[in-house]
């Protein structure tokens, strides 16, 4: 029976109504047996698909066993072994490891961290960053002023660098590499002295604020730059990491080393689980007892995040979402050629924007009509960036050739009745 959802707080924007009972793969099933391909993905959280049967398994064992044990009383085993694992698939500079809860908390953390470690105060973002909607991340996010509005003043020392936004700008990614860079260093001299900056936090592909990736030279710049001043380089890969951009981390493909690492959403397929990553050396700044939380740590969390990291290197699922995302690709641009209200397609792997504009404006319209049209046929795609007018795609990295010919089917018909819309309109 669906319950009434008068009891739940109003904050809470809804997509849908549906309450799925269900969740296998690519698929959500309601009460009724509806069946609905998810390229949500639980905004980019379920990458190994819904109830994997190996992350289920762990989740049950361990459940079975231990939900919890405080990590300033005793240490879950399962915890230790999570830190291994990460150890094994991060860089070789980065062996240490905090968890929390959520991608905001461990935002959170790794500028706490950031500040200890070089005694300075001021950190920068990038426009158009989506970081949390606690109080630091809401100072740290400028996607759209919705996340900020009415709680002002928010925390000081955050200043915003325009990101390499190709598209936005009219540019090749040279020449908007070159001005975002010349933009950088003039903010440098104008807002935050270098000694007073404690880190560079970018997200490699811009999540909520568009899916624009960043060009590769642009972060290898940005990461010497902190090199030559001391500034902790920080990848913010709650969205892009473990697998979805097509190697485990974003970062990797720009050849870059953080100083920090940022991780959540895909670390444990649906369980609450985030972690700052960082080298041994930079959290012995961190004094015992000046960071923490009742759950970071969780016992069962951890065992899914383990699970997690299994089921991604054995089942090489970001080597999948690099072909399915080059599959995906190719059939949208193909899509663009027949409806030009479709200004752009970009993205790594699994994370794709398709870009809505009406002569060369955003066109948030068009994006929700044809969210709309692909909702009724039971395709679920969210929508981004500061205008709305982005459709994102991140399907689970499970994701097969014939699930996204499916889906870019439901697409190409839901532009064509969005397009003769606009006509009869």
């Amino acid at each position: 029976m669906t319950l009434s959802t008068d009891h739940l707080s109003p904050v809470w924007s809804h997509m849908t109504m549906i309450q799925p009972v269900r969740g296998e793969g690519i698929y959500l099933y309601d009460e009724h047996g509806n069946r609905y391909v998810d390229f949500t993905c639980g905004i980019g959280v379920t990458n190994t698909g819904h109830c994997h049967p190996r992350v289920v398994a762990a989740i049950q064992a361990q459940a079975a066993k231990l939900l919890h044990g405080q990590m300033n009383v005793v240490i879950s085993p399962t915890v230790v072994e999570l830190s291994h694992k990460l150890n094994e698939v991060t860089p070789a500079h980065i062996d240490t490891f905090f968890f929390s809860n959520s991608g905001a908390e461990a935002t959170e953390g790794a500028v706490k961290l950031a500040r200890m470690a070089t005694r300075r105060p001021n950190l920068i973002v990038f426009q158009g960053s989506f970081h949390g909607r606690t109080a630091q991340t809401m100072a740290m996010t400028t996607s759209k002023t919705v996340y900020r509005s009415g709680y002002q003043p928010l925390p000081a020392g955050v200043l915003v660098a325009p990101f390499p936004y190709s598209y936005k700008y009219g540019w090749d990614d040279e020449q908007t590499s070159d001005y975002c860079l010349n933009q950088l260093h003039l903010l440098l001299k104008t807002q935050t002295a270098p000694d007073e900056t404690a880190a560079i936090v970018i997200e490699p592909v811009l999540g909520e604020g568009g899916y624009v990736p960043a060009p590769a030279r642009f972060l290898q710049e940005v990461r010497e730059l902190c090199r030559k001043h001391g500034i902790m380089f920080v990848a913010d890969e709650v969205q892009t990491g473990f697998g979805r951009t097509g190697t485990l981390f974003c970062f990797e493909q720009a050849q870059i080393d953080p100083d920090i690492i940022i991780m959540a959403k895909g670390l444990g397929s649906g369980v609450p689980i985030s972690c700052v990553a960082s080298t041994r050396e930079l959290m012995s700044h961190w004094l015992p007892g000046s960071h923490g939380g009742t759950y970071g740590g969780n016992a069962l969390a951890a065992a899914a995040a383990s699970a997690t990291i299994d089921v991604i290197r054995d089942e090489n699922l970001p080597g999948n979402a690099a072909a399915e995302g080059a599959r995906l690709v190719d059939g949208l641009k193909r899509l663009q050629t027949q409806y030009p209200i479709i200004g752009d397609v970009r993205g790594r792997g699994l994370m794709i924007g398709v870009e809505f504009t009406n002569e060369g404006q955003p066109d948030g319209a068009a994006a929700a009509l044809v969210q709309k049209a692909c909702l009724e046929q039971h395709l679920l795609l969210l929508t981004c960036g500061t205008y709305g007018n982005i459709i994102r795609w991140i399907p689970p990295l499970i994701v097969n050739d014939a699930e996204i010919d499916a889906a870019l089917t439901v697409f190409g018909h839901a532009l064509a009745q969005t397009q003769e819309t606009a006509v009869t309109a």
